[in-house]
This record gives structure tokens, C-alpha cells and sequence, in this order.
């Protein structure tokens, strides 16, 4: 149990590094454009014809400041979208999808309850309503839940998609399986999630305010918690989620900026960074969760690697300098420290406890020393650079660092120089004869912790697999609305009778394309077979060529041994010509690997129920309608061959999904015209499908036939 949630805290701190990875070009954006347009900058530097308002420049440089401020406005989409791919084990596009539908539609389900109860009269916060509490996401009032709101949708779609992504529906309605039923759900789940939502966050923000007002009321002692909280946190991956809250929520505290109410240390500073020129000095307790970054990951990390370096053993102690130099360097200029931390955690866990607590420390000077410099990522050169040089001293005492840094440069460099001498630490270059001189990393880390899982058999995406031709004759693999569509390497290795035993219906062969027609839960197979593949080798399968005939032979004599003890006649849905199945100008079709029945050639192009039932689906595109007759035969009506590229055109449909209908009710119409100009052709398939082992489908009447007239029997052998 233990290690299940540290499992999940680990994928949780994950999938926000996709979102805080846009942090640092918004950042950036917004760093360059408040600092190059802000008028006191531009006077003091004498800019005025470069910079200046109406220059080209002042004009690029306001777009870049919008376009900062948009990211960081919309930081709960963002969130909501990203943590939902990080969390999202498959598919992640689908995922990403479904929660951006979600987010839109618990912020609309708020908002139509805020205007219910009258908190919002006319689009206009109602008097009354406790300021801060209500807020503006992309033009939506809703609640002001920050980006908790965003990661209650990454986190909740992510799990509804990781449980229904490879969901099997019944036949009737499984084209709205696997992947396509994930926005489904979401949309029905979070209409439920708004209104909770409505009646159970003031709540959780009356928490909220209490847990921020008691980290900012414990001043420097709390800081220090902090600092030392996140770093130890450091090993696990687990940082992430500890200091997001505080940066983005209003758990690192609140403050009127420029009119609004800002929540979050990192908001706010980026808040009063937009509105610098109203800004004497940022804001020390906001910025109190990173400043102090600053100070020893410029200074103090890079002492350390130097105490390694000098106390390495002489013959190692070049190769120890350059790998460390490397660490130093990306420590100095983009505050990432993984590579010197991970090298001393292995081997000397008192480096890093020692490193804890030096790093904790420097949280709360920064705090006391009133040090005010913002960052968007880490506390590398570059971050002090854009938001703490360029800003000013006076807005950020950033030159405070300076004389501090040097103080734990030196406490660094002393402290780790005594320790692994005293206790002979196996640091960088001070390893035994035998072992390598490395640095380590988390993933090191993490494999020492945790042995790998072994590989999960898929008997039938096995089958599949080898059917193609193995893994390395696969170059592609992708799906439409029924056919599994791969491209393969070597098409002679495709294996049919393989790939019919796997439950294909059919498969066609188009040079090095291969159609394999599962029907409508296509997309689980496909789902099951690239999750198969990602486990398997990369080698090629030489199979059984006759498979398929040995198979059918024996399917034909089992039949034959049967005989009718039940025949179902179904009426034709169209007026013109029936045919047989086989005439059809389509491989799959003609072959029945879509199922069994007829072809028809339309003559007014009305397609009705041929008997009492109830249509399934309808195809976004128009042109096919799924049917099921009252005797729980499933049908599909085909209008015209290759109609699902016009995308609509030609068609209307006038019977919606799960509608009940009478024989010779119209269900659609198509412009026999506008498709025999515009599509191959105009014959219409009209199939039985999902059919039974013990079911033979016989074509009645070739010929001209009208609506309603006897044209299939469906024998059913026993």
C-alpha cells in the first residue's frame, strides 16, 4: 500500500513538470517585455529612440509581455491539460482532449450555478459575494479554484481514461468504445464534479486561506520548513508536488495587484513584474519559496564540487573535474542540481543531509535579507539575470546575494572537504581501484529502490503481431472507424489466416498497406496491440500460409453437419436494384469482411427501416447508420462506396442514436446526384453483422425490388 501511493505521488510530481515547463518561456516573455517597455528602464539607459512608445521594438516587446501574462492567466487549462497527459498511461492525445472538454465543462457547470443561486446577475459578480471568490478562466465566471481546479480535471480524467481507454461496449453501440468513450464519460463525470464543485470549494478555500495565512504568519521559521521540506524531497520526486500549492495557490499567501487578487509567491511576483513601474520592491514574502535558490545553487552546489574535486585521489582526479565541472556549470547557470546531489546521495547520505540543511537555511536569509528575485524554473544564472539584475536592486536586492553566496561557497567547500576526509566518503574520484568515476542520477536512484515488472502476454495482439509479419516488418499502426490500417515492411510475411484466427473478419492487401477489419471495437485492438509490441523484440515471423484454408475447410464441415431450425427474413431499405454481396466495387465489402447480405444500387436514395427496430449509431459522417431489428439482428447500411471522405456532403440524416423505428420509417436520405459525381459509386451495401457461429445470411431477390420486399433470410442452424 505504502509503495502504491509513493507510486502515485511520483507519476503525480511527474506530470506537472509538463505544465511548469512552459513556466520558463513565459517567463521569459514576460521578463524581456516588462523590462524593456517599462519607462523608467528605457529613460535610465537613454532608450528612448530604440525602445521608446511607437517603435517597433516597444511593440514586440508589449506583445511578448501579453503573451507571458496569457500563459500564466491560463495556468488551470494549461494544468488541466498536461497533468492529464503526464498521468495518462496510453493515448495520451485522447487524453489531453477529453480534459479540455472536462475543464470547459465544469467551469460552464459552475458557472450556470453561480447564476442560479444569483452570485452572478448578468454576467456581473452580485454584491455581497466575498471578494477573490469568484473569477474569469477564459471568459467563463466560476469559482476561483487557481490551478487546483486544473488538476482536479488532469488527475480525474486521467483515471477515468487509464480505467475505459480499452472499454468493450455491447455490439450495438461498440464504435463508441475504447478511446471514444473517454470524452464521453468525462463530459457526464465533471458536469457532476461542477456541482460538487459549487456546494464543497468555498469550504476547501476557507482551508486554503487558513493553511496560507498560517505559513505566512509563521514568518522565517516557516520559510525554513519549507527550504528544507522541498529539498529533502529531492531524492523521491516528490518536490514538485510540495511546492507547486505554494507557488500557485493561495496557500503561498494572496495580494491585490494592480486591482486583481493574485494568489500564489510565483503569481505574484510575475503579477508585480507586469506592473513594474507600480512596483517599489517585489514582494519578499511572496517570493520567500524560491529566492533562495539563488544563493546555493550559484554559489553553494559549485563549493561542493569543489571540495570533490580537491579531495579526489590524484590519479582520478582529472576525470572527477571534468564531470563535476559539468555539474557545476549546469547548477550555476540553470539551477538543475540533480547531477551533483545524485553523485554524493549514493555514496555519502551525510553530504546530503548536510546539503538539506544549508539549502533550508538559505531560504530564510533570502526571506530576512528582504530578497525579492522571481524565477520561472530554477535559480540558475540566467532566471537572476532577466528577474533580478534587469529589475533593479532596488526592486529586488538582488545584490544581496552576492556577499551571501560567498559565505556558502565557503561553507560548502569547508564542510563537504572535512566530511569526506574525515570519514573517508567515497565521493567522485575517491572510489576503489575498481569502480568507475561517474556521476549518478535519479534514475539510478530509483532503479536501486525498484525492480523492474516482467512483461504481460496478450495472446491475441500476439497473434495479431505475428500474423503482420512480427514487430519488424511493422512500420505503422493506426485505425478508422473499423478497420485496423498498418503498414508493413515486407507484405509477403502478412499472414491472413493468422490474422483471421486472431477474430478478423476480413483483411485487404494494398501494397504495403494492410486493412484488417475487426469492426467497430477496432480501437481496443489496436490499443491492446502497440501496448503488446512496446514489450515484444524486434523480429520477424515466418508463418503458416495455409493456416486460414485448414481453418475454413474445418468451419464448412461443421456447418454442413447442421441443419435450419429458424429463418429470419428482413425486408429491403432501399428502391432500386439488389445484387449480390460479391458485385460490390469494394475488396472488403465484396468479400464480406464487414458482414454478410446484399448490394443495392438506390434509385431515389432513401434509405427506410427495412423492419421494427432500433438504429445504433449514426456516423458523424452521414453516409452508414447501425441498426438492430427486433429479433437482435445487427445490421449496418452502407450509402455508397468510399461516401466517409465527404465528410457529410450529400447526405441527410433523419433518426438519431438509440431512436426506435417502424418498418418503412425514413432514416436518411442521399443525392444520388451529388454522390455518383462524387464517389466511386453509389452502391450501398446492406449488411448483417456480429452474426452468430450458427447463422447463415441467403440473398432472396436479385433484381429490381422495392421498399419492404422480402431480401435477406437469415438461417440459423441447429
Amino acid at each position: 500500500m505504502k509503495d502504491n501511493i509513493f507510486s502515485v505521488l511520483q507519476r503525480v510530481g511527474r506530470s506537472f513538470m509538463l505544465p511548469i515547463a512552459m513556466l520558463p518561456v513565459a517567463g521569459l516573455l514576460l521578463g524581456l517585455g516588462s523590462s524593456f517597455t517599462n519607462p523608467t528602464t528605457i529613460a535610465t539607459y537613454h532608450m528612448e529612440a530604440l525602445l521608446g512608445s511607437g517603435t517597433p521594438l516597444n511593440a514586440l516587446l508589449n506583445i511578448m509581455n501579453a503573451v507571458g501574462s496569457a500563459i500564466f492567466g491560463n495556468l488551470p487549462l494549461i494544468f488541466a491539460v498536461g497533468v492529464a497527459i503526464g498521468m495518462a498511461k496510453k493515448e495520451k492525445e485522447v487524453a489531453a482532449l477529453a480534459a479540455m472538454i472536462a475543464f470547459f465543462v465544469m467551469n460552464i457547470t459552475i458557472e450556470a450555478m453561480l447564476n442560479i443561486t444569483g452570485m452572478i446577475v448578468d454576467g456581473v459578480v452580485a454584491e455581497g459575494v466575498l471578494e477573490g471568490t469568484v473569477t474569469s478562466i477564459v471568459g467563463i465566471n466560476t469559482l476561483q479554484m487557481g490551478v487546483f481546479g486544473g488538476i482536479i480535471v488532469g488527475l480525474g480524467v486521467a483515471a477515468l481514461h487509464n480505467k475505459f481507454y480499452k472499454i468493450e461496449l455491447p455490439a450495438a453501440i461498440s464504435f463508441f468504445g475504447g478511446s471514444r468513450f473517454v470524452p464521453i464519460v468525462s463530459t457526464f463525470a465533471y458536469i457532476g464534479v461542477g456541482i460538487l464543485s459549487f456546494y464543497l470549494w468555498p469550504f476547501v478555500q476557507k482551508g486554503i486561506f487558513a493553511l496560507g495565512g498560517l505559513v505566512t504568519g509563521s514568518g522565517y521559521i516557516g520559510t525554513l520548513i519549507f527550504g528544507l521540506i522541498k529539498r529533502a524531497l529531492i531524492p523521491f520526486g516528490l518536490h514538485h508536488v510540495f511546492y507547486m500549492p505554494f507557488w500557485q495557490t493561495a496557500v503561498g499567501g494572496q495580494m491585490e495587484v494592480a486591482g486583481k487578487l493574485v494568489q500564489g509567491g510565483q503569481n505574484i511576483f510575475f503579477a508585480q513584474l507586469a506592473d513594474s513601474q507600480n512596483v517599489a520592491h517585489f514582494s519578499a514574502d511572496a517570493t520567500r519559496y524560491f529566492s533562495g535558490e539563488f544563493i546555493f545553487m550559484i554559489f553553494g552546489l559549485p563549493g561542493a564540487a569543489l571540495a570533490m574535486v580537491r579531495t579526489a585521489k590524484p590519479e582520478k582526479r582529472g576525470q572527477a573535474a571534468g564531470l563535476l565541472l559539468s555539474a557545476a556549470l549546469a547548477s550555476m547557470f540553470t539551477g538543475i542540481t540533480e547531477p551533483i546531489e545524485f553523485s554524493f546521495l549514493f555514496v555519502a547520505p551525510m553530504l546530503f543531509v548536510v546539503q538539506v540543511i544549508l539549502a533550508g537555511s538559505a531560504y530564510m536569509i533570502a526571506h530576512m535579507l528582504n530578497i525579492a528575485v522571481g524565477l520561472t524554473f530554477s535559480g540558475g544564472l540566467l532566471d537572476l539575470f532577466f528577474f533580478g539584475i534587469l529589475q533593479g536592486n532596488e526592486k529586488t536586492s538582488w545584490m544581496l546575494i552576492i556577499p551571501v553566496g560567498i559565505i556558502y561557497f565557503l561553507l560548502y567547500y569547508f564542510i563537504f572537504s572535512f566530511l569526506i576526509k574525515k570519514f573517508d566518503l567515497k565521493t567522485p574520484g575517491r572510489e576503489d581501484d575498481d569502480q568507475e568515476t561517474r556521476l549518478y542520477s535519479k534514475k539510478d536512484y530509483l532503479a536501486k529502490k525498484d525492480g523492474e515488472n516482467s512483461d504481460v502476454t496478450d495472446e491475441k495482439s500476439d497473434l495479431i503481431m505475428k500474423g503482420l509479419g512480427g514487430k519488424a516488418n511493422i512500420s505503422d499502426v493506426d485505425c478508422c472507424a473499423t478497420r485496423l490500417r498498418v503498414t508493413v515492411k515486407k507484405p509477403e510475411l502478412v499472414n491472413d489466416g493468422m490474422l483471421k484466427a486472431s477474430g478478423a473478419s476480413g483483411v485487404v492487401h494494398k501494397g504495403t498497406g494492410v486493412q484488417v477489419i475487426y469492426g467497430p471495437a477496432v480501437t481496443v485492438v489496436k490499443s491492446n496491440l502497440e501496448d503488446y509490441l512496446e514489450t515484444q523484440p524486434s523480429t520477424e515471423y515466418h508463418g503458416d500460409a495455409n493456416a486460414d484454408a485448414e481453418t475454413l475447410s474445418q468451419e464448412t464441415a461443421s456447418a454442413s453437419d447442421k441443419t435450419v431450425t429458424k429463418t429470419i427474413i428482413i425486408g429491403s431499405p432501399l428502391n432500386g436494384e439488389a445484387k449480390e454481396l460479391s458485385e460490390t466495387p469494394d475488396e472488403a465489402f465484396a468479400g464480406g469482411m464487414m458482414g454478410q447480405g446484399a448490394c443495392m444500387i438506390p434509385e431515389d436514395g432513401t434509405l427506410y427501416a427495412p423492419c421494427d427496430g432500433e438504429v445504433t449509431f449514426v456516423f458523424d459522417t452521414k453516409h452508414a447508420i447501425g441498426f438492430e431489428t427486433e429479433d437482435g439482428i445487427n445490421m449496418l447500411f452502407h450509402m455508397g462506396i468510399d461516401t466517409v471522405k465527404l465528410d457529410g456532403q450529400g447526405f441527410t440524416v433523419l433518426v438519431e442514436n438509440g431512436q426506435k423505428v417502424k418498418k418503412g420509417d425514413p432514416m436518411l436520405k442521399m443525392d444520388v446526384d451529388f454522390i455518383s459525381k462524387n464517389a466511386p459509386s453509389t452502391a450501398s451495401p446492406v449488411l448483417c453483422t456480429d452474426l452468430d457461429d450458427n447463422m447463415q445470411v441467403r440473398l432472396i431477390k436479385t433484381g429490381k425490388v422495392n421498399m419492404g420486399e422480402d431480401l435477406i433470410a437469415i438461417d440459423i442452424l441447429g
